[in-house]
């Protein structure tokens, strides 16, 4: 029997401070766990490999915009600073039945960066995925589901902590690059979109994976500097926003023609960009596609850019109004509504009351779609 779901925030953040989430690190690897210290302006930070990193800038919740400030915030007594068992008290207190709980401004991606030694790096990504499962989210894991962390430096590690992640139960896995750790897609990278599909493993991205630096795309042929155009995979990215250049690295990448059935949940997209993005992306490729087949070695798609990501993509919002109104150019049951809890987006514990001002006049049965049917539905929720 299927659960009936009235609201399920697919965008939470754990804001447990660093210092408690890694405390496992093996014995080898123990001085890269971060170390709180106090700051010059009262506020609580963290001594990590690279420098020290300002903790609690993004915790917001439960405070009028008139009280908060970013500077010298602590984490002791924040709401969603907790363990598990708070967790659940805060979704209570804000109507939600299911979170979908992302790493936080303190979480391991932001405490890994600057960490050079790779043994050492993945040692911290699988201690947070553990204490994922082994603690944070142990008090319920059909309402607390943890989000496993995908390690991006190198394809076989992601392997493994996706391997990991199946075993221990991790209900879905996010990636901040392409599996190969690469700032563009690769032929290498199928072998994680097939080890995800034979777990039945959701993916997720939080926003967007990083602005590449450099290269953007692995063309079949790439002309010398001086007979090159301007890139091409960016042009047709050009009207949308954050999210917008990943989506079309992997639609142009063929991905979704190789793996026909696997959707991706990009979270705090926001959704009201869409329409014009899936628009002039139509737009710009059938203007340039001719040249860029002729110059790239690029092969048709089989469909228009648009196409495959109305079937593939799904997008999550916290305060749209304007994408609500455009919904049905989006797709319905493409949208996903997260809370953002604890940041500053957040309207912890009156959530109900910031959906009904973006919800006046949407029909309830699409309602109950982008607060919860959706996100049911992608992961595979009973």
């Amino acid at each position: 029997m299927t659960h009936s779901y009235k609201r399920i925030s697919a965008d939470g953040h754990i804001e447990v401070p660093p210092n408690i989430w890694s405390k496992g690190v093996p014995e080898p690897f123990k001085d890269i766990a971060p170390k709180h210290i106090k700051l010059p302006n009262g506020g609580d930070g963290f001594l990590v490999e690279g420098g020290i990193y300002q903790g609690g800038s993004n915790l917001y919740a439960g405070k009028r915009p008139e009280d908060y400030s970013p500077i010298g915030l602590k984490w002791i007594d924040m709401a969603g600073t907790g363990d598990g068992r708070q967790r659940l008290a805060e979704l209570d207190a804000d109507g939600i039945d299911v979170e979908v709980l992302y790493p936080g401004v303190g979480g391991v991606l932001n405490m890994t960066k600057g960490i050079r030694n790779d043994d050492a790096y993945h040692a911290l990504i699988r201690t947070y995925n553990r204490w994922l499962v082994e603690e944070y989210c142990a008090p319920d894991p059909k309402r607390l589901i943890g989000v496993g962390c995908i390690p991006s430096r190198g394809l076989g590690h992601a392997l493994e902590e996706l391997d990991f992640a199946a075993d221990a139960g991790v209900k879905v896995v996010a990636l901040s690059r392409f599996p190969s750790g690469k700032d563009y897609p690769t032929a290498d990278d199928d072998r994680f979109w097939a080890a995800a599909r034979d777990y039945d493993m959701p993916v997720t991205v939080h926003v967007n994976f990083p602005k590449p630096s450099g290269q953007v795309f692995e063309y079949p042929h790439l002309p010398p500097p001086h007979m090159r155009p301007p890139d091409y995979v960016t042009r047709l990215a050009r009207y949308g926003i954050r999210s917008a250049l990943t989506v079309v690295q992997m639609v142009m990448s063929g991905l979704f023609d190789r793996f026909p059935e696997l959707e991706i949940y990009f979270a705090e997209s926001q959704v009201g960009w869409v329409p014009i993005y899936l628009e002039q992306m139509d737009h710009n490729y059938n203007r340039h596609r001719h040249w860029a087949e002729e110059i790239y070695g690029l092969k048709p798609l089989k469909q228009l850019p648009s196409e495959y990501i109305k079937r593939h993509i799904l997008w999550g919002f916290f305060d749209d109004p304007i994408g609500i109104k455009m919904r049905h150019e989006v797709g319905v049951d493409r949208i996903i509504w997260g809370g953002d809890f604890p940041h500053v987006e957040s309207d912890w514990p009156n959530s109900g009351d910031a959906l009904a001002r973006q919800f006046e006049g949407v029909p309830e049965d699409e309602q109950a779609m982008m607060v919860a049917g959706n996100a049911a539905r992608f992961l595979h929720l009973d």
